[in-house]
């Protein structure tokens, strides 16, 4: 299914601030009940290539996706923006949204995890899933952080799904332990490992276009079984 989509940028209110951020939703919007919100990692924008990629694959298959940047490296910083975006996305009355997907890639989705962790607390169905391009497990060369860092994805409750996407040659996530905190989790987990990729999701000796097509893919699919 491939759907005309409509693009705009809006400010998000964040305390005194605001944030950037750009909805993409199919033309139908009363179709449309299912979102998605990304963020980018420690460096970058809301415009970084895999996110645009991904929002534009996503609206094109029927979601809303709103994808915002927050330029804070402060993990808790980080939250309360996110937070914020989530609270804008439900007060847009043009949408019948039921259903959202927190998610991003690197800290971003470090942040969306700990947003949905907080959320749980709060109300069972605030949120129904999160999405993780390239989880920094660890710093490169310091894989004894591992716990700390995977505390909010191992703390997320037993109703909420995750799609996690990472490189099999990623630095900032050892496979072995990884794959051992997986185990740990409490939550409905779905691991793809993108052969050959790196923490940027790049892959040598490949195009950048099938990649990002390749994980799109992934994420739509999971996106399709979560909504059926």
């Amino acid at each position: 299914m491939v759907l005309t989509y409509f693009q705009e940028t809006v400010k998000v209110p964040f305390g005194t601030k605001h944030l950037d951020a750009a909805l993409c939703f199919p033309s139908s919007v009363t179709d449309v009940h299912t979102a998605v919100i990304l963020t980018h990692g420690a460096g970058g924008d809301m415009n970084f290539k895999h996110l645009v990629s991904l929002a534009h694959a996503l609206a094109s298959d029927g979601f809303l996706c709103l994808r915002f940047t927050c330029k804070g490296l402060n993990l808790g910083y980080r939250v309360k923006a996110y937070r914020a975006v989530l609270d804008y996305l439900k007060s847009q009355q043009k949408f019948a949204i039921k259903h959202i997907f927190v998610g991003g890639r690197s800290m971003g989705c470090r942040a969306a995890a700990a947003l949905a962790r907080q959320l749980s607390d709060e109300s069972e169905d605030a949120v129904q899933g999160v999405i993780c391009l390239s989880f920094p497990l660890h710093p490169p060369g310091q894989k004894h952080v591992h716990q700390q860092r995977s505390e909010d994805l191992r703390g997320l409750p037993e109703h909420m799904s995750v799609l996690c996407v990472s490189g099999t040659e990623d630095n900032m996530c050892d496979r072995v332990l990884f794959e051992g905190m997986v185990k740990e989790m409490k939550a409905q987990v779905e691991v793809f490992w993108l052969k050959g990729g790196s923490h940027g999701l790049t892959v040598k000796g490949r195009p950048e276009e099938s990649v990002l097509e390749e994980v799109n893919l992934q994420v739509i699919s999971w996106m399709n079984k979560q909504a059926a």
